[in-house]
């Protein structure tokens, strides 16, 4: 059954697989890589659109300070904004969670509702929990205090954060 015919057929037909398998590989990478014209320049073969801009991550438009994107706020669309954050904190005075309460929490010392066993990094990070502090901990609360316990990933939108700050000051602040 395995003659030197069959074995010769075998070797020929894995041989010839791999040979289609490097002149793919080859004509992707002549395709998608970087080619080099005349001039020595590299440039692009082929490049994929995305939708961003060319900027690096940098706007052109200049950051407005927090405090006039706070002042412009709009407390009414806290409570939207509060849903993801309702899984573990209340807004109830004196109901914690599985975080602090946060009824008066604007204007309120770090570390201070009784009753609840803080991880010791917010103490570190700030004094008083005022909207500058808020914001800076809700835009990314591990970089603001390292080592926090809280698993949130924070709040991308600067007007998400001004309009829940302001429900909170509205909430016994």
């Amino acid at each position: 059954m395995f003659d030197t015919m069959t074995m010769t057929k075998l070797v020929g037909g894995f041989c010839g697989a791999f040979l289609i398998f490097l002149l793919g590989g080859f004509g992707a990478e002549f395709i998608y890589h970087e080619a080099e014209s005349h001039d020595g320049e590299h440039h692009q073969a082929y490049s994929i659109e995305t939708g961003g801009d060319d900027h690096g991550g940098e706007s052109d438009e200049p950051e407005v300070p927090f405090a006039e994107v706070l002042a412009a706020a709009d407390a009414s669309e806290g409570p939207g904004v509060f849903r993801k954050c309702q899984s573990c904190h209340k807004v109830e005075d004196g109901a914690n969670g599985t975080g602090p309460n946060l009824f008066g929490v604007v204007g309120r010392d770090v570390g201070s509702v009784g009753g609840f066993g803080y991880s010791g990094a917010l103490s570190e990070a700030a004094d008083v929990w005022t909207p500058e502090n808020l914001n800076a901990f809700l835009t990314n609360p591990k970089g603001f205090a390292p080592g926090t316990s809280m698993s949130f990933s924070g709040l991308s939108s600067v007007e998400d954060r001004a309009n829940l700050i302001a429900w909170l000051e509205s909430n016994g602040g």
